[in-house]
């Protein structure tokens, strides 16, 4: 029998740092997880094309996924697994079912990101010997720590007397905002009462955690083309139309977009590329963008904008412009009443020392997608943060997790669900007379 989860965290999120895989790619981590949550047992277990409809997936590349299967194979994953995620069909649901009580989701993510790691000897994971073993790709953003919470609170309440259901969405594909909407369409999420999810960080330091995040920003990922004729530089210029002239009037223009009296917008294009050679005009040009929103109707405004926009500078060059939503997330806050609930526990755990009932998030998450499912169905949700001292930002080369906070996200979460558990239905703020139902 495996030692339990919560006896050796670090060992269990270092195993996870090692072998980061990107969005879709993630092979050998469903399997770890698959691993582990076989060893805990559970009532009902799904992977991949069982825990949600493939159609539902937005972001998705078959490009290379060759090579990360064959990994995953190389590191002992079986076949029949393997076969069950063809396609790119990665992510697992474990569901807890034990009798009447209310139905519980907790929501974590499972990929890493495009990132060399640092090599520098100052950096931990180098030093202690867990530095990402695949090349250009790292767990940057702390989900690593994230799959290592899911499994220790499953672990913690398969082992208690806990009454109700318990569904942990171990999610793919988040930092391409492609996985979310397949689990919230999903019927795992079903009949949810409560919803969590968590990250890890983002700049609260170890011993603080923030019971529920307001104002994500609702996000779009698109894919703009640009279709030209080519044409002689030289001897005859006349007879093109330039892609990359219209790109380059495009990307200027794509920032002139009219801002919002309603709120904040963004749009940035991140990545855009043209051409051939220097002799030839350039007949295609490709884009990667983002919009968002601080509100999902300011992100379909700034989407429209940008459309609107592309073909525009298309056509003023003779050009043809196509744009292709890639992946998007709307905007879901979180609730108070769980958001005071969570605050109450956290002030009980050992080694939590700060509690913040809220923080502005200012960037997107697609856990929204769960979110907006729950709430539409009459349910209640948060996204709450569990500080760790990391000593450079998100999405960087060093970026690391004090392993300090292992424990604390256990503890917060476990405390959580076992307190609504106890008292479900918590109430809504806005009944007479229940301003902070769940603190009383």
């Amino acid at each position: 029998m495996n030692e339990p989860i919560r006896d050796r965290l670090a060992s269990v999120r270092r195993r996870f740092h090692r072998h980061p895989e990107p969005a879709w790619r993630e092979f050998l981590t469903t399997a770890t997880l698959v691993d582990e949550i076989r060893s805990i047992g559970v009532d009902e277990l799904a992977i991949g094309p069982d825990a949600y409809d493939p159609a539902d997936r937005m972001a998705v590349t078959e490009a290379d996924l060759g090579p990360w299967m064959d990994r995953a194979r190389e590191h002992g994953v079986d076949e029949e697994l393997l076969e069950r995620m063809s396609g790119g069909n990665t992510g697992a649901v474990a569901v807890l079912d034990r009798g009447e009580g209310p139905a519980i989701g907790l929501r974590v993510d499972i990929d890493g990101l495009f990132i060399e790691e640092s090599t520098g000897s100052d950096h931990d994971p180098v030093d202690e010997g867990f530095r990402s073993e695949i090349d250009g790709t790292m767990h940057a953003c702390g989900h690593d720590a994230h799959m290592t919470w899911g499994l220790a609170v499953l672990e913690a309440i398969a082992e208690s007397d806990f009454a109700g259901r318990l569904v942990v969405f171990f999610q793919p594909a988040e930092e391409t905002g492609g996985g979310g909407r397949p689990m919230a369409e999903s019927r795992f999420a079903d009949g949810l009462d409560y919803l969590l999810a968590v990250h890890v960080g983002l700049d609260h330091p170890t011993g603080e955690v923030v019971a529920g995040i307001e104002k994500p920003l609702a996000m779009a990922h698109l894919d703009a083309t640009i279709e030209g004729t080519s044409a002689h530089a030289g001897k005859a210029p006349n007879e093109g139309d330039n892609a990359m002239q219209a790109m380059g009037t495009a990307i200027v223009n794509a920032y002139g977009i009219a801002r919002h009296a309603d709120g904040m917008t963004r749009v940035n294009v991140g990545k855009a590329e043209a051409g051939t050679a220097s002799n030839i005009i350039a007949e295609r040009a490709s884009m990667e963008a983002e919009v968002r929103g601080e509100t999902t109707e300011l992100m379909e405004f700034m989407k429209r904008g940008f459309e609107r926009t592309m073909r525009g500078a298309a056509t003023m060059h003779g050009c043809r412009a196509s744009v292709d939503v890639v992946s998007e997330s709307p905007r879901a806050d979180s609730d108070p009443e769980l958001q005071a609930l969570v605050a109450g526990v956290a002030e009980g755990v050992d080694g939590i020392d700060t509690v913040l009932p809220a923080a502005d998030f200012g960037a997107s998450e697609d856990a929204t997608f769960l979110m907006e499912r729950v709430q539409e169905e009459g349910g209640l949700a948060t996204y709450l943060i569990v500080g760790t001292d990391h000593p450079t930002s998100h999405h960087t080369p060093t970026f690391d997790v004090d392993e300090r906070s292992l424990r604390h996200g256990v503890d917060v979460l476990v405390s959580a669900i076992r307190d609504l558990e106890r008292r479900h239905p918590v109430p809504r703020a806005d009944t007479p007379g229940d301003a902070h139902p769940a603190l009383e």
